[in-house]
C-alpha cells in the first residue's frame, strides 16, 4: 500500500478527532489524546516532508511545533 500524499497526511487523525469533539459536545479536553495524535501525526509529516509538505488536516509547522512543546510531545 503506498504512503499517504502530504495533502492527505493525517486525515485519519482529524476525522477521529472531529468524531470526539463530536460525541464530547466540543469538550477539547476529552480528546486530548485524539488531538496529540492529530499534531504528532502533522509533525511527522513535517519532518518527512522537510517542512514543504501540506495537508488540509494540519495547522502550520511554527503551530504543530509550538503546540506540542507547550503541550508534551508524549501520546498515551
Amino acid at each position: 500500500m503506498s504512503e499517504p500524499s502530504s495533502e492527505q497526511a493525517c486525515q485519519a487523525e482529524a476525522c477521529e478527532l472531529q468524531a470526539c469533539l463530536t460525541r464530547n459536545t466540543y469538550s477539547p479536553d476529552k480528546c486530548d489524546v485524539c488531538l496529540r495524535k492529530l499534531y504528532k501525526c502533522c509533525q511527522s509529516m513535517y519532518e518527512r516532508t522537510e517542512g514543504t509538505g501540506e495537508s488540509t488536516a494540519c495547522p502550520k509547522p511554527s503551530v504543530v511545533r509550538r503546540w506540542l512543546k507547550n503541550h508534551g510531545a508524549n501520546v498515551t
